[in-house]
């Protein structure tokens, strides 16, 4: 910061300006109106308060070319009421410059005679306004900064705070989801889908600059990150717009990602996030992919209830899972092989790079060891599902008694 040390001549011409202190405001607020449409239209400040602003630091400036120590707090005052308002900084300073010019232009016209103690006296009050320009704009633009952190962070709490609640069910009243909506900029009764993906580690972003990227795309989101997941809700502008999300998601892929259904109304979301969990929980831990809910509607029934899914599994399978190991993992790869064959004990062989009575020998003894047949539909589901259920909760053990 610049501190002004007045030249005697600087303060005497300061005191003449200050006796035709009316009409130096008056034309400093009219030309600020004139000039800068955004006072002129009232949009941050009413007029009232700018003419109230304008006095008080003509004054202050006043004072201090007349020689009294620099007291910036009227500009810091300033700088924060129009962080606040939310008028624009280079518009406020803008404002400032026109204001110093004023008090310039006056100076000009008391040494307008032109001799050598005019000039020098202008060369001298020239100096000494322009360092207060400099020192009015560091102190109006740190307060400016200073508060706008403090509103971004407080908007920032106040977001979080608000996806928090929209995930967690916690919206209790039309007016709350309203605010909700309004705040994270969501349409209230629009169309929208939850995307949820597994962080790779504590901290980071398995999505990262997502919102950024459907934003380009014209989709607004709102996500938060957990220990566990990155979960984002996406407005879609319309239903089909579903796979153009899914497509920027699986691009993106780096672990386990699952997306909801898509759905209507925003006090939905915390339901909508239990389908992205399940569709999430349907793939295997440590894989990579992605599911969105009404892929694998039976993937989700199993992932929806893991310690029911855990016991069926291991009351249909139990036969085979008492094998010795090696026995036991040829007989469930060839099951399933079966299952991902659509039935087909050729293409279960090629998978398995094996002869097709193989695979049927195999199956005989799948059968046989569980006492089920792979030709009654009732038997099918339930071996199904136990294979389903014991694939993606493979270190899962059932409850004691209930196996």
């Amino acid at each position: 910061m610049h501190f002004v040390d007045t030249d005697p001549v600087v303060a005497q011409l300061a005191v003449e300006v200050e006796r035709r202190m009316p009409h130096l405001i008056e034309a400093t607020y009219e030309q600020i109106l004139e000039e800068m449409p955004v006072y002129g239209r009232a949009e941050f400040v009413r007029h009232a308060e700018l003419r109230r602003s304008v006095v008080m630091n003509l004054q202050e400036v006043m004072r201090t070319l007349r020689g009294a120590p620099p007291d910036l707090s009227q500009a810091t005052a300033t700088g924060r009421a129009r962080a606040l308002q939310g008028a624009p900084l280079p518009e406020l300073l803008r404002a400032y410059r026109i204001g110093l010019t004023q008090v310039w232009n006056r100076f000009v016209d008391l040494t307008a005679a032109g001799g050598p103690g005019d000039i020098a006296a202008l060369v001298a009050a020239t100096t000494a306004i322009w360092k207060l320009v400099d020192d009015y704009a560091e102190a109006l633009t740190q307060a400016y900064r200073a508060t706008t952190d403090e509103l971004t962070l407080a908007h920032q709490a106040r977001r979080s705070a608000l996806i928090e609640a929209l995930f967690a069910g916690g919206c209790a009243t039309e007016g709350t989801l309203w605010d909700i909506a309004r705040v994270l900029e969501l349409s209230l009764d629009g169309k929208f889908v939850v995307v949820a993906a597994e962080t790779p580690m504590l901290g980071q972003e398995p999505l990262p600059q997502i919102e950024i990227q459907l934003r380009g795309r014209g989709h607004a989101s709102a996500w938060r990150l957990t220990p566990d997941l990155q979960v984002g809700v996406v407005s879609l502008r319309h239903a089909e717009a579903s796979a153009v999300i899914v497509d920027l998601v699986r691009a993106n892929l780096t672990g386990r990602v699952g997306v909801s259904l898509v759905y209507t109304g925003l006090g939905n979301t915390a339901r909508a996030l239990h389908l992205a969990r399940v569709a999430l929980s349907s793939l295997a831990a440590g894989s990579s992919g992605m599911v969105q809910f009404n892929d694998s509607p039976l993937a989700g029934l199993v992932a929806s209830a893991p310690e029911a899914s855990v016991q069926l599994a291991h009351h249909v399978l139990k036969p085979i899972l008492e094998l010795p190991g090696e026995e036991r993992n040829v007989l469930l790869l060839t099951l399933r092989s079966w299952f991902e064959s659509q039935g087909s004990t050729r293409l279960a062989a090629q998978r398995m790079f094996c002869h097709p009575n193989t695979i049927r020998h195999r199956l005989k003894r799948i059968t046989d060891e569980l006492g089920r047949s792979l030709t009654d539909p009732s038997d099918i589901m339930e071996i199904g599902t136990a294979l389903r259920a014991l694939s993606m909760f493979p270190g899962t053990t059932p409850l004691a008694g209930h196996a």
